[in-house]
């Protein structure tokens, strides 16, 4: 017959001290003297005694699970994000649950909302506009914002767009690029940053930047539109990808119409996903240090949890990463 799981009055028994003592002190609640600590450590161990999470939570009101939302689980640069931001959950004894945030306004409120009774807190990144969000400050539970936000009371956590676009757009005006494109993605909320780093430092070289829009941010998306960039009317020599996706597909298709990048043609990305330096040529991106990212906001948010102050907007550094996918024009 199985021996029955040891109970929270075994070890009480064990330790001689109360029930309400090892309770307190198995979750945090209260400290005591040493000899008590260890005479509780040494009774769990040896009675192998596990809490019951369900319990410790309704003492603590502690669930020690923060919820993440990401708006695309299938692209690199969210699962980076998940990476850094859950090796400092669990460095910290919490599990993370990843919310799926694809499903439109309606499905990621009530998801999020139904979520707040049973976390510590979370963070999220969605597409969302920031007027359909005010409802996020009055969750009830602390939150951390991935992205930038202009009026709304939330703590966030951003890498610094702009500044990215004004490095790509820069690189390549180096390279003796004149006439460059930006392949966008209106739906996102990043798309306006990055399209004004690149639009500001072109226009204070006297050059006009040509825009277009993809529909979504994906590997086929740039597939699909790169016939109508490379083959248009307007002859270009240098393309910027809103992100990485778009600019690996749309570089797929300039080979299946037998150009060479960067012989004919210099590409670039954002985000720095690990596929970008596997294809040929490599991929030239900026490198919104992903990982960091999820690190910084489980960090901020943690803090928040504990009660602690927090920087209000954290900032992170981009990185241009120059690899053989961008070409100086005189060398073609």
């Amino acid at each position: 017959m199985k021996k029955p799981a040891p109970t929270i009055r075994d070890v009480a028994a064990a330790a001689q001290v109360s029930t309400a003592t090892v309770s307190k002190y198995l979750n945090g609640a209260q400290r005591f003297s040493s000899k008590v600590e260890a005479a509780i450590d040494a009774a769990v161990g040896r009675l192998g005694y596990k809490s019951n999470p369900l319990a410790k939570s309704m003492i603590t009101g502690r669930t020690d699970t923060i919820a993440l939302c990401l708006p695309d689980i299938a692209n690199p640069h969210f699962t980076c994000i998940l990476q850094g931001a859950a090796a400092v959950a669990a460095e910290r004894g919490y599990s993370v649950l990843l919310v799926d945030g694809s499903h439109g306004p309606e499905r990621e409120r009530r998801t999020l909302e139904t979520l707040s009774r049973r976390v510590d807190g979370m963070i999220v990144c969605s597409r969302l506009d920031e007027a359909d969000m005010p409802w996020m400050a009055d969750i009830g539970k602390p939150v951390v914002f991935l992205g930038t936000l202009a009026e709304l009371p939330l703590p966030t956590v951003a890498a610094d767009d702009h500044a990215g676009g004004d490095m790509l757009a820069r690189h390549l005006q180096m390279l003796g690029h004149r006439r460059i494109a930006y392949l966008g993605c209106p739906a996102s909320r990043r798309d306006a940053q990055r399209l004004g780093g690149i639009r500001a430092c072109l226009e204070a070289a006297g050059l006009e930047l040509v825009v277009f829009d993809a529909g979504s941010p994906t590997l086929a998306e740039g597939e699909r539109l790169c016939s109508g960039l490379v083959l248009g009317s307007r002859r270009l020599d240098a393309v910027i990808c809103y992100n990485d996706l778009l600019a690996l597909g749309f570089m797929k298709e300039v080979a299946n119409l037998g150009l060479s990048i960067p012989r004919d043609l210099s590409v670039a990305g954002f985000d720095n996903i690990p596929y970008g330096k596997y294809v040929t040529p490599a991929l030239t991106t900026v490198d919104l240090q992903s990982r960091h990212m999820g690190a910084a906001a489980m960090d901020k948010l943690l803090a928040l949890v504990r009660g602690e102050p927090v920087e209000r907007c954290t900032r992170i550094a981009p990185r241009l990463v120059l690899r053989g996918s961008t070409r100086n024009q005189q060398l073609r």
